[in-house]
């Protein structure tokens, strides 16, 4: 099957169409310990060449943004649309693990990225990481300066980025939030964001992304017993024996562990878009290759079975 074939899905009241596999900014043009411009561009082009249209960044992604715009400033000269694309990166990070969710900032932010993006708007603002949600909610802080930002035509809709449940299922109720950006907890590790984030979103028709779906490389298709992280203390013994057990059972049918997981996520509805952080074209290719591959008519039911056992 080609990408293509998957077509588009809304993400929530935004009303926007995003394709269900979008690229992540995290890892893009990623070489060892450091980043190459060319390599980000290229990985940029090819996935808008193969028809992904969501592009997810942060300024916490260290070079991410400006590599993308190098990247969108080619696309738009070779005739590309802005309005064929959805664009969301973040705000909150200041440097070196500061974080500021004052207003002030928070606009700041947002130029930053209007410029480094080379985009006269942005199709979601996401509030990054927030350790506490009441310097968010406060009077003039960010979700107000966002919410002004919005009705300025800077950014189309607004959202949270975080690893907290609680704090998108607040954001959610809020009803001033349009889309929630929820990570490592809708996979075949862990897939606890289906109560806790996508039903309460499905509800108040607020937008899902699904972020590290592949939990760095645990779900990647090695036998995650092998696989080096790039994050000191993410591969808990809980979570590399869940994968191992999966990774043997999927092997056993002689099936791959990313297909497996990534079409997972995939038959999930209520997410609009699973993000995957591919550095190169290649890996991005493994990505797509992954979510078209055929799999056997019976594999869900009875991977429903083993998860069960788990």
């Amino acid at each position: 099957m080609d990408f293509s074939a998957l077509g588009t899905r809304r993400l929530g009241r935004t009303g926007m169409q995003v394709t269900p596999l979008g690229l992540g900014g995290a890892h893009l043009g990623r070489v060892g310990d450091t980043f190459d411009e060319r390599q980000a561009v290229a990985t940029v082009h090819h996935a808008l060449e193969r028809g992904v249209n969501l592009i997810d960044t942060s300024p916490m992604y260290g070079p991410s943004q400006g590599f993308i715009g190098v990247a969108l400033r080619e696309w738009f000269a070779a005739g590309g649309q802005r309005e064929d694309l959805i664009i969301s990166t973040k705000t909150g990070f200041v440097e070196h693990g500061v974080m500021d969710y004052s207003g002030d900032w928070t606009r700041r932010s947002v130029d930053q990225s209007l410029s480094l993006l080379g985009c006269d708007y942005l199709d979601v603002l996401l509030v990054h990481d927030p350790r506490d949600l009441d310097p968010v909610f406060a009077p003039g802080a960010a979700l107000d300066t966002l919410e002004a930002c919005r009705e300025a035509g800077l950014i189309r809709a607004i959202g949270l980025g975080v690893r907290n449940q609680p704090f998108h299922h607040r954001c959610i109720q809020s009803g001033r939030f349009d889309v929630s950006l929820t990570h490592c907890d809708y996979n075949l590790i862990d897939f606890s964001a289906g109560e806790a984030v996508l039903a309460p979103a499905a509800a108040h028709d607020v937008g899902v992304f699904n972020g590290a779906a592949v939990m760095l490389g645990l779900l990647g298709g090695e036998d995650p017993r092998r696989v080096q992280m790039p994050w000191p203390g993410f591969a808990t013994d809980e979570r590399v024996q869940r994968a191992s057990l999966l990774w043997d059972w999927a092997q056993a049918r002689g099936v791959d562990l990313l297909a497996l997981n990534l079409q997972f996520c995939l038959r999930e509805s209520r997410i609009a878009s699973t993000l995957v952080g591919a550095c190169d074209p290649a890996e991005l290719d493994a990505d797509l290759a992954a979510v078209t591959s055929p799999l056997p008519a019976d594999i869900w039911p009875a991977l429903d079975t083993f998860l069960a056992t788990l």
